[in-house]
């Protein structure tokens, strides 16, 4: 996206498109599914818990296929072009994303380096899932791809995604300046004040005449008092949105 899409009159901007939100929420409620169930089976308590092993087994198996096949059909009929666009901001790594990544003043775009690495980080895990997933099924039936390294694999990217989850929870749950982000994966909109803060290269086309383009300090250069209001500042006051996240 070149520019961003604003509706004027409630101060929004577009952020995600539908299809971008339906890509990342059946993402999302797939891999819920498939921790629930892989926790089951890794850990003891609850096997003997639920007691259900071999049905729990089948459960994951067809949740993970049925979670590649919505992927590949939320691509397929969705709308390519925001994909393609979406992914090719995605894959542009410059000068202020270095700067951002050394907590130097920079002008991110509608993703900052963070939000660029957590996007590689989670489709390498996708197909690592998908791949590691397969072979330790079809170990089963061909011991000749029975390995140990890729039980190790599954279980330590498992431990890895647990620590992501946690981490972009908090980010989009809790922490005040990172919380409004939330709006755009539901709704598809933010408010404009708050793009221009965190994003300021992508909303440029929004900027209020004589505005500099300068860049600002961002939110990670923020003092901890500063961090924990900058994420409300931006709203106006009596919106839904400044209602208290849960904790």
């Amino acid at each position: 996206m070149a520019a961003a899409s604003s509706t004027a009159g409630a101060g929004l901007v577009r952020r995600f498109t539908r299809t971008e939100r339906a890509l990342h929420w059946v993402l999302a409620l797939g891999f819920f599914t498939l921790l629930a169930s892989g926790l089951i089976l890794y850990v003891p308590e609850l096997s003997v818990l639920v007691a259900r092993r071999p049905l729990i087994k089948t459960l994951h198996l067809y949740t993970g296929i049925a979670w590649l096949l919505a992927l590949a059909l939320v691509i397929a009929v969705g709308t390519r072009g925001s994909l393609l666009a979406t992914l090719r901001e995605l894959d542009r790594f410059d000068e202020d994303d270095r700067r951002w990544l050394r907590h130097r003043p920079s002008r991110p775009g509608r993703f900052n380096a963070g939000q660029k690495l957590n996007a590689a980080v989670t489709a390498a895990f996708v197909v690592l899932f998908a791949v590691s997933g397969f072979l330790l099924w079809y170990g089963e039936r061909d011991t000749r791809f029975r390995f140990a390294s890729t039980i190790l694999l599954h279980d330590g990217l498992m431990y890895v995604s647990l620590l992501l989850l946690v981490g972009h929870l908090y980010l989009v749950l809790i922490r005040p300046a990172t919380r409004h982000s939330l709006r755009g994966m539901t709704t598809g909109y933010v408010y404009v004040e708050w793009a221009r803060r965190r994003h300021p290269r992508w909303n440029d086309s929004d900027r209020e005449p004589g505005e500099t383009g300068e860049p600002r300090r961002q939110p990670h250069e923020l003092t901890g008092r500063e961090q924990d209001t900058e994420g409300d500042e931006q709203r106006p006051r009596g919106d839904a949105d400044d209602a208290p996240m849960p904790a």
